[in-house]
């Protein structure tokens, strides 16, 4: 038997010891969905979490949502009022925000390789372009100066320093990410010259990480670089983006994020800033945070088979919809994300079974060796955290199978 996660708190049984999920149970809403493998979103605990931010972190910092953990569009549409921007990775990304509501001058767009016509399209509608490359800025100014626009532009900064205990590294050595250190003064100089509409900057450390203090940490460093660059160049960042790097706790073993002491950390840190950035604004960039706890994946036992002494529970679903929770998105050793028998929920586990999709390939595993009531065809299987990094970041067309369906609960 290999351990799970621990299912969030707000995953409760009904009267019949079945999963409810925002009240109901998993077979209505997917009676309301339509069909399995279905992806249930509550709202409700979106804006929680949102409200925990906002108590925990000071008022001096905005707080965006980083669209490509979940770009479902009607989360979009619901996010739009409820946080300062939307930070996007892709032209496709930012077409998504504006269409779900945002503002282009509270969109930022960050990623390496933006083809000119994406660079364009940001310029043209307001969008604040994060500069990865000298090059980038080049073509972002040429651009600009071709449509008549000054651009809005900040530079995305490959600081010397990476989040500590991170689940994936953002800085700290030579990187696709943003533009080293040491040479982002002189760049910041040459756009405030050539015209643009200086917007500020963008440091990234990582993501995923559970440790409030290299969090903080990292947030120390980042205020303390920002002011290095700015008494480099000359003139004060507008705003800064702190990036996010804030975890959940998917495995056995982990503990949540003390968002609190990550809150009164910053808030120091921001108190004692030096004087050049007396006017800057802060931002950081959430994404799983927000979301991941909020999403449940339902997926129907198709057949029970035994192999050489192993029972195997073969659902509709896989990693084509889930490729995090088959641990071949980021993780180095596979490790079981939370899961439960749906219409068991508070029963005992009777039995070690393996999860398997309708793959054909070994690596279609939801759950390894992981004890479990008794499953027979037709019971759903929950598989949680779920609500980022889940459809739109796994290969949904691989082997020609359905795209999941998707659902938001307790919107406004």
């Amino acid at each position: 038997m290999k351990p799970t996660g621990t299912i969030p708190p707000d995953y409760v049984a009904g009267p019949e010891g079945e999963l409810r999920i925002a009240g109901s149970s998993a077979e209505a809403l997917v009676a309301e969905a339509g069909d399995t493998p279905l992806f249930v979103y509550d709202m409700a605990m979106i804006r929680a979490r949102i409200a925990r931010f906002r108590s925990a972190l000071p008022e001096r910092v905005a707080l965006h949502y980083a669209i490509k953990a979940n770009p479902y569009p009607a989360i979009l549409e619901a996010m739009a009022n409820l946080v300062d921007g939307f930070d996007v990775a892709s032209g496709g990304e930012m077409q998504a925000a504006v269409a779900a509501g945002m503002p282009a001058g509270a969109i930022s767009f960050a990623g390496p390789g933006k083809r000119d016509r994406e660079l364009q399209a940001a310029i043209a509608v307001g969008v604040t372009l994060n500069l990865e490359s000298e090059a980038e800025a080049d073509r972002a100014l040429a651009i600009g100066d071709r449509l008549g626009v000054a651009p809005r532009l900040a530079v995305r900064v490959n600081p010397a320093f990476s989040l500590r205990g991170s689940g994936m590294r953002m800085g700290g050595g030579a990187a696709p990410f943003g533009i080293d250190a040491e040479r982002v003064a002189p760049l910041i100089r040459r756009l405030v010259g050539a015209g643009a509409d200086w917007r500020g900057l963008h440091v990234f450390a990582g993501s995923q990480a559970l440790d409030a203090g290299a969090i903080a940490d990292t947030q120390e460093a980042t205020i303390a670089l920002a002011a290095q660059l700015a008494d480099q160049a000359g003139v004060a960042p507008p705003e800064v983006n702190l990036g996010g790097g804030f975890g959940i706790p998917y495995f056995a073993g982990d503990v949540a994020l003390d968002i609190a002491a990550v809150g009164q950390r910053l808030g120091e840190s921001l108190a004692n800033a030096p004087a050049v950035l007396a006017t800057t604004g802060f931002a950081i960039e959430l994404g799983r945070w927000l979301v991941g706890e909020a999403g449940v994946y339902l997926t129907r036992v198709i057949d029970r088979k035994e192999s050489r002494g192993q029972t195997f529970l073969v659902t509709d679903g896989g990693l084509h919809h889930q490729l995090a929770a088959s641990g071949n998105f980021g993780t180095v050793v596979r490790r079981n994300y939370p899961i439960a028998i749906a219409s068991r929920f508070a029963d005992p586990a009777e039995e070690v079974v393996s999860v398997v999709g309708c793959l054909c390939t070994p690596l279609d595993r939801l759950g390894d060796q992981v004890a479990l009531p008794r499953a027979e065809v037709g019971d759903i299987v929950a598989i949680f955290m779920n609500g980022a990094y889940g459809a739109t970041a796994s290969p949904q067309g691989f082997l020609g199978h359905p795209a999941a369906v998707e659902l938001v609960v307790n919107q406004p």
